[in-house]
């Protein structure tokens, strides 16, 4: 069956099951639907079994068991799923958080920055109008105050002509596109700095909020209000635990606890628990980024104030490459904030998927079924059995694992969430913390914990059995794959993009698919040196060759290809200085004058008497 037939077949399902509960006024999204046919073809009880062949009464009962599920309003387990369905919709890693923010941000600006990029400016008022809007764009994407305010555009105009005058776009618009766009991120980036510069100084900064400070101030309040909501949670998993873990030793309590579907509302909150851990843990990390920044923007702030401190001219080298840094902190400190504003609103979001306990088990409720139960925390039941561990010996084929003889113990990852595995399959689902102290069975290359010394015994004698029972249980609450992190045990479940057309009178699935591998046939790189040569006759004709090249002329040929494309050169030899030499040098000279002057030392009388001796040689004489 072509794919985009069995894709149309899936769509017509949801579509279907969609408009079905959308007539009962209950709006599905398409994604929770499809979670619900895999849910619905999994329990066994619904006997849908997907060896045998689909009839079109099959899609019917499907179709319909699936509407009566996702419009029971008073089902934990349907809360479950959809907390789940939402959570994978709407969580990603920080990571993706803020490239698609970022994202978000460039197809914003793209409209801005294309009429700038294009623009083809020659007269004064055009040129003006370009100038203010690269203003308007600095202003967008720096998120420092917006571009209607007469102030702030003021300021913004400031910073920007300092470092980018008017008269330098007509350099501007001789660039490439790519090179306008590179300069226009470059200089949003040295304005912005020069801006939270002003700012710090107290000269300006007119629109720009304070983020480290909100920052300092919101993400306690998010904290608080997270763990708030964890230990709410955790104490209603405590004492629903307490309650099926004497209902596993009572079997007439446990037909009682049934209607109430406590086993449901027990991974409800689990659930929940785990989404809070994850919104937390992000929390914490962002945390620890903003008081790390708010370091490294107080250090480039002293390292600014010491390079411009009284001096009326510093060098561009200098200065650019801090404000630029100061601009990616501030961007920095931006993308902190639209995270904490996620998680707190996904936290908020969860709130509704709990809402069925206050339903089934109000506080009347709950006070009878804990009477005589005691409620122990997660954290007690580990410290009870933190001495009992496992001994090694009594295993031969089997590895265990310590804390103190094993590296990265803390990084294992751990098969079913870290609950006991043996606890869960051999009671009604009960969910007890496993304690990694007892020690860690590596089964498969896998690792389960336990929360006794006699849960880890009894599980590692006969593996492959629990784990099936522990699979089956996942498919009667299809919750628990998600919750468990069975994923990998579900691989091969039949997708419903693969069924045939609705209209036919059977639907039969692909059971089977192609696989290939492919090995590489050189797995090093290649040593060989295509430029040896062992024959030495060969050697001697390239000698030759090379030779010979060394007494011709080179000529170069001009063809359609290069033509007034390339300069030509000529090259020529400049005119010799020549000069003659006649055999007797002949040369004329005038006598130099020898006039001397005698009896300026005086004598012995008063007076003194000077007389002129003039010695100069006649001109005949020389």
């Amino acid at each position: 069956m072509p794919p985009t037939q069995a894709e149309s077949v899936i769509k017509n399902i949801i579509r279907e099951i969609g408009q079905e509960c959308a007539a009962h006024g209950e709006i599905v999204p398409e994604t929770l639907v499809a979670f619900m046919v895999k849910a619905v073809v999994l329990d066994p009880s619904n006997g849908f079994n997907t060896d045998r062949t689909l009839t079109k009464s099959d899609v019917q009962k499907l179709v319909k068991l699936c509407v009566n599920r996702l419009l029971d309003s008073k089902n934990p387990s349907l809360d479950t799923i959809k907390m789940q369905v939402y959570f994978d919709m709407n969580y990603t890693s920080r990571e993706e958080f803020l490239e698609e923010h970022h994202r978000v941000i460039e197809s914003r600006l793209s409209s801005v920055s294309r009429e700038i990029t294009d623009s083809r400016a020659c007269v004064r008022e055009e040129l003006e109008s370009l100038y203010r809007k690269i203003v308007s764009y600095v202003l967008l994407r720096s998120g420092l105050g917006s571009p209607t305010d007469i102030k702030i555009v003021r300021e913004a105009t400031a910073a920007l002509q300092s470092v980018f005058p008017q008269t330098e776009l007509g350099t501007f618009l001789t660039l490439s596109k790519k090179d306008k766009e590179r300069q226009l991120k470059e200089l949003t980036m040295i304005v912005t700095g020069i801006r939270l510069f002003n700012r710090d100084c107290g000269k300006g900064g007119e629109g720009i909020d304070d983020l480290p400070a909100i920052l300092q101030e919101a993400i306690p309040g998010t904290t608080k209000h997270v763990d708030s909501q964890l230990e709410a949670v955790q104490d209603q998993a405590y004492r629903y635990t307490a309650i099926l873990e004497k209902a596993a030793k009572n079997p007439l309590m446990s037909q009682e606890l049934q209607p109430y579907m406590l086993r449901e509302a027990l991974y409800n909150v689990r659930q929940c628990e785990i989404f809070l851990q994850v919104i937390l843990s992000d929390i914490i990390t962002c945390a620890q980024e903003v008081e790390m920044m708010i370091k490294q923007l107080e250090a480039q702030l002293e390292q600014l104030k010491l390079t411009v401190k009284s001096k009326t001219a510093i060098p561009t080298s200098q200065v650019f490459p801090i404000f630029i840094a100061l601009s990616n902190l501030w961007t920095s400190f931006q993308d902190e904030t639209v995270l904490i504003s996620i998680l707190s609103n996904l936290t908020t979001h969860l709130e509704p998927f709990l809402g069925a306990h206050d339903l089934f088990f109000p506080e009347k409720v709950m006070q009878v079924l804990l009477d005589g139960v005691t409620v122990k925390t997660d954290v007690c039941r580990i410290k009870e059995h933190i001495e009992d561990k496992v001994n090694v010996a009594d295993f031969k084929k089997l590895e265990w694992l310590f804390p103190e003889t094993t590296a990265n113990f803390d990084k294992l990852l751990i098969q079913y969430r870290g609950f006991c595995a043996y606890t869960f399959a051999t009671t009604d689902g009960l969910l007890l913390p496993g304690n990694p102290s007892i020690g860690i069975l590596k089964y498969k290359d896998k690792y389960y914990t336990f929360n006794t010394r006699d849960a880890a015994y009894s599980f590692a004698e006969n593996p492959e059995n629990y784990i099936d029972i522990i699979r089956e249980k996942a498919k009667k609450n299809a919750e628990l794959i998600q919750l468990l992190e069975l994923h990998q045990q579900f691989e091969t479940f039949i997708q419903y993009s693969q069924m045939k057309e609705v209209d036919k009178r059977y639907i039969k699935p692909i059971t089977k698919c192609e696989t290939g591998t492919q090995t590489d046939t050189h797995l090093l790189p290649p040593t060989i040196v295509r430029s040896y040569e062992w024959n030495e006759w060969e050697l001697r004709r390239k000698a030759i060759k090379l030779a010979n090249l060394r007494r011709k002329v080179t000529h170069s040929v001009q063809t359609d290809h290069s033509h007034m494309r390339r300069e030509n050169y000529s090259q020529v030899y400049p005119s010799k200085d020549v000069g003659t030499q006649s055999m007797r040098e002949g040369s004329s000279r005038v006598p130099r004058p020898q006039i001397y002057i005698a009896g300026l030392r005086g004598g012995q009388t008063k007076t003194t008497y000077g007389v002129k001796v003039n010695l100069t040689r006649a001109v005949d004489e020389t």
